[in-house]
């Protein structure tokens, strides 16, 4: 009688030695997924005028906008980037921003966002731009970005 216990004991063990690397390794796997959807989401509701990615925004981040603009530059910070980067272009807008992405690759704990955005100028002109936006996240709050978009479209919202 004892040997059938024996066996379904040691049959249980494998079983879950065997399943443990898998578990771990569907969910080593999951992070980009996960990070994507972190992102989309954000992104979703800042279309729906619900937030924005910015509310990922971990209090430390380096936040860097690629290209010659007035803009252009690392902001170390959450607060330094809001202040320093995003007021200046959003005080130039009578609309919010409205977000349309495109897609989303992520790979690890790396996002790169493509998208488009269009708003309405104080002076009344529609401000467009596209963006790829390259994000680092950790623990669902984004440490790190760097931003491409068309500075010269940028440039002729700021004058």
């Amino acid at each position: 009688m004892r040997t059938p216990f024996l066996a379904a004991r040691c049959l249980l063990i494998a079983t879950l030695m065997l399943g443990l690397p898998s578990a771990a390794l569907a969910q080593a796997q999951d992070s980009p997924a996960r990070n994507a959807a972190v992102v989309s989401t954000a992104f979703e509701q800042w279309r729906a005028g619900q937030g924005s990615v910015f509310d990922l925004l971990d209090a430390d981040v380096v936040w860097t906008v690629a290209g010659v603009s007035s803009v252009s530059g690392t902001y170390r910070g959450r607060q330094a980037f809001l202040q320093e980067a995003v007021a200046p272009i959003t005080r130039k807008l009578r609309t919010p921003i409205t977000p349309t992405l495109r897609q989303i690759v992520a790979q690890g704990d790396e996002v790169v966002v493509f998208w488009e955005g269009q708003a309405t100028a104080l002076d009344g002109r529609p401000y467009r731009n596209h963006y790829a936006w390259q994000l680092t996240l950790a623990q669902g709050k984004i440490i790190r970005a760097v931003a491409y978009l068309d500075t010269a479209a940028l440039e002729a919202l700021m004058k």
